[in-house]
Protein backbone atom coordinates (compact mmCIF):
# COMPACT_ATOMS: atom_id res chain seq x y z
CA UNK A 1 0.00 0.00 0.00
CA UNK A 2 1.44 3.36 -0.98
CA UNK A 3 1.39 6.50 1.17
CA UNK A 4 -1.89 8.40 0.78
CA UNK A 5 -1.81 11.95 -0.55
CA UNK A 6 -4.35 14.38 0.90
CA UNK A 7 -2.88 17.83 1.32
CA UNK A 8 0.65 19.11 1.58
CA UNK A 9 2.16 22.43 2.54
CA UNK A 10 5.86 22.30 2.02
CA UNK A 11 9.04 23.88 0.83
CA UNK A 12 9.26 24.03 -2.96
CA UNK A 13 12.30 24.01 -5.25
CA UNK A 14 12.47 25.59 -8.72
CA UNK A 15 13.84 23.44 -11.54
CA UNK A 16 12.18 25.17 -14.44
CA UNK A 17 13.68 23.39 -17.44
CA UNK A 18 11.77 21.80 -20.31
CA UNK A 19 12.11 18.25 -21.66
CA UNK A 20 13.86 16.73 -18.64
CA UNK A 21 13.92 13.04 -19.49
CA UNK A 22 13.99 10.06 -17.18
CA UNK A 23 17.65 9.36 -17.89
CA UNK A 24 18.48 12.78 -16.46
CA UNK A 25 16.29 12.04 -13.45
CA UNK A 26 18.15 8.77 -12.83
CA UNK A 27 20.91 7.56 -15.17
CA UNK A 28 20.34 4.03 -16.43
CA UNK A 29 23.49 2.67 -14.76
CA UNK A 30 21.77 2.90 -11.36
CA UNK A 31 18.60 1.02 -12.27
CA UNK A 32 19.98 -2.37 -11.25
CA UNK A 33 20.52 -1.12 -7.72
CA UNK A 34 18.07 -2.37 -5.06
CA UNK A 35 15.76 0.23 -3.54
CA UNK A 36 17.60 -0.30 -0.27
CA UNK A 37 20.61 1.45 -1.85
CA UNK A 38 18.69 4.71 -1.51
CA UNK A 39 17.48 5.99 -4.86
CA UNK A 40 17.59 9.56 -3.51
CA UNK A 41 21.36 9.28 -3.97
CA UNK A 42 20.94 8.84 -7.74
CA UNK A 43 18.41 11.60 -8.43
CA UNK A 44 19.77 14.02 -11.07
CA UNK A 45 23.11 12.31 -10.43
CA UNK A 46 25.01 13.73 -13.41
CA UNK A 47 23.87 17.24 -12.50
CA UNK A 48 24.20 16.96 -8.73
CA UNK A 49 27.65 15.39 -8.59
CA UNK A 50 31.05 15.68 -10.21
CA UNK A 51 32.62 12.60 -11.89
CA UNK A 52 34.49 12.08 -8.61
CA UNK A 53 31.22 12.02 -6.63
CA UNK A 54 31.45 15.43 -4.96
CA UNK A 55 28.34 17.59 -4.70
CA UNK A 56 28.01 20.46 -7.13
CA UNK A 57 27.20 23.32 -4.79
CA UNK A 58 25.37 25.35 -7.44
CA UNK A 59 22.79 22.65 -8.26
CA UNK A 60 19.41 23.62 -6.87
CA UNK A 61 18.73 20.44 -4.88
CA UNK A 62 22.16 20.64 -3.26
CA UNK A 63 21.50 24.16 -1.97
CA UNK A 64 19.87 25.14 1.31
CA UNK A 65 16.92 25.20 1.78
CA UNK A 66 15.99 23.51 -1.53
CA UNK A 67 17.69 20.27 -0.47
CA UNK A 68 14.70 19.76 1.86
CA UNK A 69 12.05 20.38 -0.79
CA UNK A 70 8.86 18.33 -0.90
CA UNK A 71 7.52 20.02 -4.03
CA UNK A 72 9.36 20.47 -7.32
CA UNK A 73 8.51 23.13 -9.92
CA UNK A 74 9.51 21.86 -13.36
CA UNK A 75 9.28 22.79 -17.03
CA UNK A 76 7.15 21.35 -19.82
CA UNK A 77 7.31 17.66 -20.79
CA UNK A 78 8.89 16.67 -17.48
CA UNK A 79 9.71 12.96 -17.28
CA UNK A 80 9.75 12.31 -21.01
CA UNK A 81 11.87 9.50 -22.45
CA UNK A 82 12.02 5.89 -21.25
CA UNK A 83 9.48 4.13 -19.07
CA UNK A 84 11.80 3.67 -16.08
CA UNK A 85 9.85 3.69 -12.83
CA UNK A 86 13.11 4.35 -11.01
CA UNK A 87 12.75 8.03 -11.92
CA UNK A 88 9.73 8.25 -9.64
CA UNK A 89 11.43 6.15 -6.95
CA UNK A 90 14.35 8.60 -6.91
CA UNK A 91 12.11 11.66 -6.54
CA UNK A 92 10.01 10.03 -3.83
CA UNK A 93 13.04 8.75 -1.90
CA UNK A 94 14.52 12.26 -1.98
CA UNK A 95 11.33 13.50 -0.30
CA UNK A 96 9.46 14.96 -3.27
CA UNK A 97 5.72 14.30 -2.92
CA UNK A 98 4.48 16.58 -5.71
CA UNK A 99 5.81 17.83 -9.04
CA UNK A 100 4.15 20.85 -10.66
CA UNK A 101 4.76 21.36 -14.38
CA UNK A 102 2.98 22.55 -17.56
CA UNK A 103 3.02 18.96 -18.91
CA UNK A 104 4.50 15.52 -18.26
CA UNK A 105 5.65 12.50 -20.18
CA UNK A 106 2.60 10.20 -20.28
CA UNK A 107 4.25 7.11 -18.78
CA UNK A 108 6.07 9.11 -16.12
CA UNK A 109 2.76 10.74 -15.16
CA UNK A 110 1.15 7.30 -14.74
CA UNK A 111 4.13 6.01 -12.74
CA UNK A 112 3.82 8.97 -10.37
CA UNK A 113 0.19 8.17 -9.65
CA UNK A 114 1.04 4.50 -9.12
CA UNK A 115 3.63 5.40 -6.49
CA UNK A 116 1.88 8.10 -4.45
CA UNK A 117 3.60 11.10 -6.04
CA UNK A 118 1.16 13.76 -7.26
CA UNK A 119 1.87 15.26 -10.71
CA UNK A 120 0.06 18.59 -11.08
CA UNK A 121 -0.45 20.24 -14.47
CA UNK A 122 -0.79 24.03 -14.40
CA UNK A 123 -0.58 26.59 -17.23
CA UNK A 124 2.98 27.33 -18.29
CA UNK A 125 2.73 30.99 -17.31
CA UNK A 126 1.60 30.08 -13.79
CA UNK A 127 4.43 27.57 -13.30
CA UNK A 128 6.99 30.07 -14.60
CA UNK A 129 5.74 32.70 -12.14
CA UNK A 130 5.87 30.27 -9.24
CA UNK A 131 9.39 29.14 -10.15
CA UNK A 132 10.60 32.74 -10.42
CA UNK A 133 9.10 33.55 -7.01
CA UNK A 134 10.91 30.58 -5.46
CA UNK A 135 14.21 31.73 -6.94
CA UNK A 136 13.72 35.14 -5.35
CA UNK A 137 12.43 33.77 -2.05
CA UNK A 138 14.24 30.54 -1.08
CA UNK A 139 12.31 28.67 1.57
CA UNK A 140 8.86 29.76 0.34
CA UNK A 141 6.16 27.14 0.77
CA UNK A 142 3.41 26.03 -1.58
CA UNK A 143 0.19 24.33 -0.45
CA UNK A 144 -1.30 21.51 -2.53
CA UNK A 145 -4.77 20.18 -1.74
CA UNK A 146 -5.76 17.09 -3.73
CA UNK A 147 -9.34 17.00 -2.45
CA UNK A 148 -9.92 20.60 -3.54
CA UNK A 149 -7.63 20.15 -6.58
CA UNK A 150 -5.87 23.39 -5.79
CA UNK A 151 -2.37 24.83 -5.51
CA UNK A 152 -1.92 27.88 -3.28
CA UNK A 153 1.12 30.00 -4.09
CA UNK A 154 3.25 31.68 -1.39
CA UNK A 155 1.52 34.98 -2.18
CA UNK A 156 -1.90 33.39 -1.64
CA UNK A 157 -3.17 33.12 -5.22
CA UNK A 158 -4.94 29.83 -5.91
CA UNK A 159 -4.58 27.68 -9.03
CA UNK A 160 -6.95 24.83 -9.86
CA UNK A 161 -5.83 21.61 -11.51
CA UNK A 162 -7.56 18.62 -13.09
CA UNK A 163 -7.09 14.95 -12.27
CA UNK A 164 -9.01 11.86 -13.37
CA UNK A 165 -11.55 11.06 -10.59
CA UNK A 166 -10.58 7.42 -10.06
CA UNK A 167 -6.89 8.33 -9.85
CA UNK A 168 -7.74 11.04 -7.35
CA UNK A 169 -9.56 8.60 -5.11
CA UNK A 170 -6.74 6.09 -5.31
CA UNK A 171 -4.22 8.72 -4.23
CA UNK A 172 -6.43 9.93 -1.40
CA UNK A 173 -6.74 6.35 -0.12
CA UNK A 174 -3.14 5.35 -0.86
CA UNK A 175 -4.11 2.54 -3.22
CA UNK A 176 -1.85 1.14 -5.93
CA UNK A 177 -3.09 -1.60 -8.31
CA UNK A 178 -2.67 -4.28 -5.64
CA UNK A 179 -4.44 -2.12 -3.09
CA UNK A 180 -7.40 -1.61 -5.41
CA UNK A 181 -7.65 -5.38 -5.92
CA UNK A 182 -7.51 -6.03 -2.16
CA UNK A 183 -10.51 -3.75 -1.66
CA UNK A 184 -12.48 -6.57 -3.29
CA UNK A 185 -10.82 -9.33 -1.26
CA UNK A 186 -14.08 -10.38 0.43
CA UNK A 187 -15.96 -10.65 -2.87
CA UNK A 188 -13.06 -12.57 -4.42
CA UNK A 189 -13.02 -15.00 -1.50
CA UNK A 190 -16.79 -15.49 -1.74
CA UNK A 191 -16.51 -16.19 -5.46
CA UNK A 192 -13.70 -18.71 -4.95
CA UNK A 193 -15.70 -20.52 -2.26
CA UNK A 194 -18.80 -20.67 -4.48
CA UNK A 195 -16.70 -21.72 -7.49
CA UNK A 196 -15.14 -24.63 -5.63
CA UNK A 197 -18.54 -25.75 -4.32
CA UNK A 198 -20.14 -25.74 -7.76
CA UNK A 199 -17.25 -27.25 -9.69
CA UNK A 200 -15.18 -29.31 -7.26
CA UNK A 201 -13.71 -31.43 -10.07
CA UNK A 202 -11.92 -28.34 -11.45
CA UNK A 203 -10.10 -27.65 -8.17
CA UNK A 204 -6.91 -29.72 -7.63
Amino acid sequence: MMQPFGSLKGLAAPYYQANIDTDKLIPHRFLRKPLSAGYRNFLFYNERFTPEGAEKKDFVLNREPFNRAQILLAGANFGCGSTREGAVYALADFGIRCVIAPSFGDIFYANCLQNGLLPVVLPEEAVARLAAHLERHPGAEIAVDLQAQSVTAPAGDVHRFDIEPSRKQRLLKGLDDIGVTLEFAKQIEQFETSYRARLPWLVP
